[in-house]
Parts: C-alpha cells; structure tokens; sequence
C-alpha cells in the first residue's frame, strides 16, 4: 500500500485545526499578585462565584471577584508557599461542610475540620455553605416557645422556634452568657444547637466548650470555631458553615438554635476582606453589600409549615456596640433583619442586675404567639410594670415627700428587679418561672425584704413541686391555669407566705 505525502500533511493540518487541549485555560490561571490573604489570578475565565480553587501545596482559595482582568481570590491557607506565576486550578466545587449527627458533641473549623484532638469526622454528606433561604410558600408563622431558662427574656421578651432573636450590648454586659444558658437549657427539649464563634480568644471558646461539657450540653451541640488568630475568610466563612450545619437538621423536621458570636466581628473581616480585594467602601469604611452578608446569613433562619417537615432554626447572633450606641451602621443594620432584640445596659449590669436587660428597649415582634397561655396569665403586665417603676425611680430622685401610690409603684418595682435576678448557669424550668411570677402578680412579695425575696421564692417552689405537684402537673400538661388551679395555687400562696412571717 502506497501512502501519499498529500494526504498525510492535509490530514496533520486538519487535526491541527480542530486540536483543543484537554486542559483549557478555562479551567487555569496563573498567579499575578499574592499577599495578606488574597491573591489575584489571570484566566480562570469560567470560574464561579464561591469556587473553591487550588493552589500548589494543597492550599485551596475561595473565588470572591470576578473581574475583566483577573480573579481575585481569599486564601483559606497560609500565603507564604504561594508567589507569582504558580498554576491555580479550578475544583468546580463551591465551599462545602460536612453535616449531620456526626458533628454533635465537636468542636470544628470554619471549613467542618475538627479542631479538638478527636477522632476524624466520618460524615457522608457535605453541604454548600452558602444556600438561598426557604421562600415563604414554605414557611409558618412562629407559633412554638424556645424556652430559655431566663425569667426576664421568657416572660418579657419571649423567642418562638424558628425566630430570629439579636442579642446586642457593650462588651461584658453578658451576651454570651444569655446565649450559653439558652443553649444549656435546650438539654431534653429536642433541640440540637450550633455555636459559631468568631473572632474570639481560643482561651474563651476552650472555657465555653469547657461549660457546654460540664452541663451535659455538648452531646447536642456543635461548636464552629474561627478564633482572633485565624484568617479573615475563615472568620467570614464560620457562620455560614455553622447555618449549613443547622439547615440539615432544619430539613430533617428537627429543631435547632444557633448562636452566632458576635457578627460584628464578622463585618469587620468582611470589611478585612473587601479593602483587600480593592472594593470600594462605603460607610464607615464597609462595603456597600455588608447588609446582604448578615441578610442573607440570617434569612436561613426560619420555621418550616407541616408540609416540609416542620423544622426550625432559631438564630440568636449577637452584636457588640460601643457606649451603648445601638444607632450605629452595623447595629442597625442588624435590628432591621432580626425579629426582636434583647438589649444589655451596661449601667444595670454595674449596678448588680444580672442578666443586665433593659425592658424598655428590649423587644420581640413575635410577642406572646411564642409564650404558653399559662405564662401570659402571670406575665402580660410586667413590662407596663417596670416602665412606671422606671419613670417614677427617676422622678423620686428629686423629692422625698411621695405619695402612698407612688411608694407602692416603687415598692413593687425594687420587687420585680430582684426577682428578675438571676444567676448564670442557673436556668429556670417553665412551672419555676409560672410560680414565682404568679407571687408577684398577686402581691404576696410586697412586704418581703427584698435581700429575702430569692431564698423565699426557692422554698415556694420546693413547696409545691413537693407538696402539691398536681397543680404543676395540671399547668405543664394544659398549659394554662384553671380558674380551680388559681384558687388552689393561691390557698397554697396564702398558707406559705403567713407561714415564713
């Protein structure tokens, strides 16, 4: 067989034509700048918002611009292997976290690593960190309590399942101990908690897990842990991992808290971020986009109707502010996403009132549909109540001559702070709660001393869960109380409180 030159250069330049390369520039970039966790990259023209791309040495980068020139990408490892010309890759994976009943009782990174020296976590499913929120065809209006353990925030300020609650104060005013006893309370009731701590010290989050595992909490709890020392994108990414983590049990029809720790450190790595990137800043040195960081962070947040297996997540992130200054850019970007906040005064926190809430600026917009009637019965006046009291505290400052009703307002108001007290760590059962505000409804405290009203108010208790526990069990089972139930608590009331005269 005779073979023509012709044919064999005609075929090689045809082949030539159609030649693409199997690794198409698509698909690759070269690094162009490198440096403070960021590095920009010429070609990977068909890479994703989000993206997980990988750099020499195993280190992976999250896509985060995609600009005419270049790509620019936050490192999720250290710079200092990384220099100019390096050969980047694309994954076509967008960030994702391992979820599931695996991850409860761990303590884990911003990417699902576990962090406590445990074994590793052998979870079969992995879930996008960053997810569209359910549409509200799929949801249901807030309709079940999340008991906290904490008197004042469970009768005045109460948090449904499925709400969005911000917790928002000075630093040390006891935000995180609000959100730690919360978590401690959810122990039997069925709800598994996530705490996502970001740019904490690792000496706190070691004490919080320290707590959580002293209470018998960390056997439903994950903790999601990007500290001070880590990286900006890491702390950027934590809550959002920590949400992909809760939206698994949230699709399971189960019910799950989070606890975000503190979102405006998590605007300040954004804000980290962004400058790095070059995007332009806004007010207060922000992007103009760092609403929709914390919007679409919490939107995830919410209760799901029958029909999609009625799941929650509650959210509770907390906001640090300066001097009290709740009007400040990133507070009131917040308040305006939440559903509620409960504020910590720093001047009620000094004066010895722990928690240190402040009734009047502290607000739930779900309200009573997330209390049980029982507790609306005893409760439903108290913020009316300690409103007098506080108008009435500042104008009696000035004179001594009161009147018989103003000392009784006054009298009643010093009782109500006292009872309000209350210790951390120490939470309190729903029927607690009911008795010792129905002492106080109906004015058996009044003319206790107030440094006896706590030790009193034990022994009530005592008293009743040991001695009549059919009226708690009555209340804890109708989740109201009887006309038959009042007059028996207060026959019980009045037999007690003559009695410690």
């Amino acid at each position: 067989m005779k073979i023509k030159t012709s044919e064999i250069s005609a075929l090689i330049k045809k082949q030539i034509e159609d030649f693409s390369s199997k690794v198409e520039s698509d698909d690759v970039g070269t690094v162009i700048t490198v440096g403070d966790g960021v590095a920009l990259v010429y070609g990977l023209d068909k890479a994703m918002l989000g993206e997980l791309v990988e750099f020499p040495g195993h280190i992976y980068g999250m896509v985060m611009n995609l600009e005419e020139e270049h790509v620019g990408c936050v490192l999720l490892g250290s710079d200092t292997e990384i220099k100019e010309g390096d050969l980047v890759k694309r994954t076509k994976e967008v960030v994702k976290v391992p979820v599931g009943d695996e991850l409860l009782g761990r303590v884990v990174n911003a990417l699902g690593q576990p962090i406590d020296g445990l074994a590793e976590i052998t979870s079969k499913k992995y879930r996008e960190v960053e997810r569209i929120a359910p549409g509200v065809m799929y949801r249901k209006s807030v309709d079940t309590p999340l008991q906290t353990g904490i008197k004042a925030i469970d009768a005045m300020i109460p948090i449904g399942r499925g709400q969005r609650e911000l917790i928002i104060g000075d630093r040390q005013t006891g935000k995180t101990a609000i959100a730690i006893d919360t978590i401690i309370n959810q122990k039997d009731q069925n709800v598994n908690c996530v705490y996502v701590a970001i740019g904490q010290k690792n000496s706190t989050v070691a004490s919080i897990v320290d707590k959580l595992k002293k209470a018998g909490a960390m056997k439903y709890t994950v903790v999601v842990s990007s500290t001070a020392s880590e990286l900006a994108p890491l702390q950027y990414l934590a809550p959002y991992a920590g949400m992909a983590i809760a939206e698994e049990w949230l699709e399971q029809g189960k019910d799950t808290l989070i606890v975000l720790d503190d979102l405006s450190k998590h605007a300040v790595a954004y804000r980290t971020l962004s400058l790095l990137l070059k995007r332009p800043s806004g007010r207060e040195a922000y992007p103009g986009d760092v609403f929709y960081l914390h919007s679409r962070l919490l939107e995830r947040a919410c209760k799901l109707d029958e029909k999609h297996g009625g799941g929650s997540i509650t959210a509770l992130p907390i906001i640090e502010t300066q001097s009290g200054d709740i009007s400040a850019y990133i507070p009131t970007n917040v308040i305006s996403i939440t559903d509620g906040q409960i504020f910590l005064m720093t001047d009620l926190f000094n004066a010895g009132q722990r928690p240190a809430i402040d009734s009047g600026l502290s607000v739930s917009r779900v309200g009573s549909a997330a209390q049980i009637k029982a507790m609306k019965q005893v409760a439903s006046s108290l913020k009316i109540e300690l409103a007098n009291y506080r108008e009435l505290q500042a104008f009696s400052q000035f004179g001594s001559d009161l009147d018989a009703e103003t000392k009784r307002i006054l009298n009643h108001g010093r009782v109500l702070m006292e009872v309000l007290k209350q210790k951390q760590y120490d939470t309190y059962p729903v029927d607690r709660q009911i008795i010792e505000f129905f002492a106080v409804k109906h004015g058996y405290l009044e003319n206790v001393e107030i440094q006896n009203i706590h030790e009193l108010l034990v022994k009530l208790y005592e008293h009743v869960s040991s001695s009549h526990h059919q009226i708690i069990d009555e209340i804890y089972k109708e989740r109201v109380i009887s006309e038959a139930n009042e007059k028996a608590l207060k026959a019980v009331c009045d037999k007690f409180f003559e009695a410690s005269k």
